[in-house]
């Protein structure tokens, strides 16, 4: 048995014709809105940030609708994955972008350096950074931005 297929022009035809149209990301989020943001779930967002498992924090630090005063705690969190999640998150707060400029993790100053909501200020700090790959990493961001 072959695996080989052998179409005719007229099934290439009828495939082509039976192809879905191809949607723009706005079409598709039309069609499948996200659910609105309650209080409730703003609620369940503070539950799991306090869970035991980093990787349920981890999402939490990636929610666009994460409160303030949870990503302040996340990025104060003990796991590096957790913080990184922060740094790379674009709705998260200024402030506490900037605080994690000094993280000892070159992870997190990394997902920080790529971030393109980071204040001027700290992408100055981490363009002097001790690490090889942060500083790389502000200069790559730095030359894409300026190609646009």
């Amino acid at each position: 048995m072959s695996c080989i297929r052998f179409n005719t022009p007229a099934q290439l035809a009828q495939m082509r014709a039976m192809a879905p149209a191809m949607l723009t990301s706005e079409q598709a989020a039309t069609l499948h809105p996200a659910p609105e943001v309650t209080d409730s779930k703003i609620q369940r967002l503070r539950r799991l940030a306090v869970d035991t498992n980093p990787k349920i924090r981890e999402s939490v630090a990636s929610s666009y609708h994460t409160p303030a005063d949870v990503f302040e705690a996340l990025a104060r969190d003990p796991d590096e994955g957790v913080r990184a999640c922060v740094a790379r998150n674009e709705s998260a707060p200024c402030d506490v972008l900037r605080a994690l400029v000094n993280d000892p993790s070159e992870r997190v100053r990394g997902f920080l350096a790529l971030n393109f909501y980071v204040p001027d200020d700290a992408m100055a700090l981490l363009a002097d950074d001790r690490s090889n790959t942060v500083r790389g990493l502000v200069g790559w961001k730095t030359e894409l931005a300026h190609s646009k």
